[in-house]
């Protein structure tokens, strides 16, 4: 499932990018801040791929480089939606509402639910809850 989460992080990336001055707040700092916010939260993903196959008994670089070639998805699609979004122009209001409605549907449904079954429940909220006000003040503070 975390390659489905990074093609749609290289996708909402390269949106952002290729709809830099086609309206008055695509700006090219509104996609940075995309990009960063994006990259931040790309830790805990790679971790997520990473740490299990390291529990399994795979070597502890293996698994690194494992994780680490799970991401390389989302420059590929990052690409895509530059490209996507030049030649569809008048549906890019709908497409950024998929790529995060996507992004929360893959929370809700896996990530959440995970965290719950290894009792890690209230730190898996307390960590949600930091992440987005990580998240708001990145927003505010570039925005």
């Amino acid at each position: 499932m975390c390659i489905a989460c990074f093609c749609l992080e290289g996708l909402a990336v390269g949106v952002g990018f290729g709809a830099v001055g086609k309206t008055k707040s695509s700006t090219f700092e509104s996609a940075r801040n995309l990009a960063v916010g994006i990259g931040i939260q790309n830790f805990p993903e790679g971790l997520a791929v990473s740490l299990p196959l390291h529990a399994a008994g795979m070597k502890k670089w293996r698994s690194f480089w494992f994780g680490q070639l799970s991401g390389l998805v989302e420059p590929i699609f990052g690409l895509i939606g530059c490209i996507a979004v030049t030649i569809a122009e008048p549906i890019l209001p709908y497409a950024l509402a998929f790529a995060a409605g996507a992004m929360i549907y893959v929370v809700i449904e896996d990530i959440i639910p995970e965290s719950r079954t290894h009792s890690n429940g209230k730190l898996a909220s307390w960590f949600a809850i930091v992440g987005f006000i990580v998240m708001m003040s990145l927003d505010v503070g570039f925005g």
